[in-house]
């Protein structure tokens, strides 16, 4: 047990649902024949057919060949609270209580917000190689096979509610752009509010749920998802609901490690909150400004009331989005942005 960072047990042959054992073996990407998996793990080999089936059926990219057996498209390394812990620096593993993972869960944000609040300067981190409800802003589903995205949620309690509370997007953004850089995916910009770019296509992005009430404590579940090998079907899924993704397999990070991504992530995120009580978005705006991926472009922002069109001109010192349009320069704290054609 590593002081000040509880572990759950990693997935492994003999833990979990079927579905996931038969993954746990399947994720060294070789060939495994279905006689093999039964006898491996207990069970008949009807159960490894439904069972790979299944996986097929949530996105895997899963081959079976005549005489060989079954194989995933390509190797994937499993999320290991172990390894993660390891991984976190000392400050970070000072104030995680717990480190969990899960092969299924509707939602990791749902998750933690289900729990009890972590006491002022700790987190809870829980994580989940599949969420069969994921959320995105505004109600979006989000899209990932297993395995295929570091799908991680951290709770806070903020001992009172800062000014800046409505720019937390914006740092966590931040705080995700540096995990990635220090993995070496030096391309990756922010897009308001809380987007991670590649490009003009999403690699991920940050879902804050606040629960709160009056001046005092508040209690704050970050989410942080990043797609690492979607694969080409739930690529094209993803598109035909109007966003253009990627992934950092897409992007020629084949073998980075999910596990030290994780870590990375979660290092710079109790990191930036410890930051943002004490100066709110100050200490994160200029590095910010530095990765925007809007400014000086021509956007059309939706927000309930109506579409603006303009140029963003950057954010202003609590986050808020500035828009140059007809009528001058908007200000939005909200909404939906698009960037137009050139």
């Amino acid at each position: 047990m590593i002081a000040g960072c509880a572990r759950s047990p990693s997935l492994s042959a003999s833990q979990g649902p079927l579905i996931a054992r038969v993954f746990a073996e399947l994720a060294d990407g070789q060939f495994h024949s279905g006689e093999q998996l039964a006898r491996s793990l207990s069970v008949s080999r009807s159960a490894i057919w439904k069972s790979t089936e299944a996986l097929r059926a949530l996105g895997v990219a899963l081959h079976a060949v005549r005489n060989r057996g079954y194989q995933l498209q390509s190797a994937t390394e499993l999320l290991d609270a172990a390894t993660i812990c390891q991984n976190l620096t000392h400050e970070a593993r000072e104030r995680v209580t717990g480190v969990e993972t899960a092969w299924s869960i509707g939602s990791t944000n749902t998750g933690l917000l289900a729990r009890p609040s972590p006491a002022a300067g700790t987190s809870d981190v829980l994580l989940a190689e599949y969420q069969s409800a994921g959320r995105g802003r505004r109600g979006r589903s989000w899209i990932a096979p297993p395995c295929g995205a570091i799908c991680l949620s951290l709770s806070w309690t903020l001992r009172e509610v800062p000014q800046d509370i409505g720019a937390l997007g914006l740092v966590v953004g931040v705080c995700a752009l540096r995990a990635l850089r220090g993995q070496g995916i030096e391309s990756a910009r922010l897009k308001w509010p809380n987007d991670l770019l590649v490009g003009e296509r999403k690699l991920g992005g940050a879902l804050i749920d606040l629960r709160a009430e009056g001046s005092g404590p508040a209690f704050v579940v970050i989410g942080v998802g990043v797609n690492v090998a979607l694969g080409a079907v739930i690529l094209s899924k993803i598109a035909a609901s109007g966003i253009a993704a990627t992934d950092l397999a897409s992007e020629g990070m084949n073998g980075l490690s999910r596990n030290k991504l994780a870590a990375s992530l979660i290092d710079e995120c109790v990191r930036g909150l410890v930051a943002f009580e004490r100066q709110g978005l100050k200490s994160f705006i200029e590095e910010w400004r530095g990765a925007d991926a809007l400014r000086g472009r021509r956007v059309d922002v939706s927000t309930v009331e109506a579409i603006s069109r303009g140029v963003a001109r950057g954010i202003d010192a609590h986050g808020a989005l500035l828009v140059e349009t007809r009528q001058g320069v908007r200000r939005f704290v909200s909404g939906d942005v698009t960037v137009r054609p050139a």
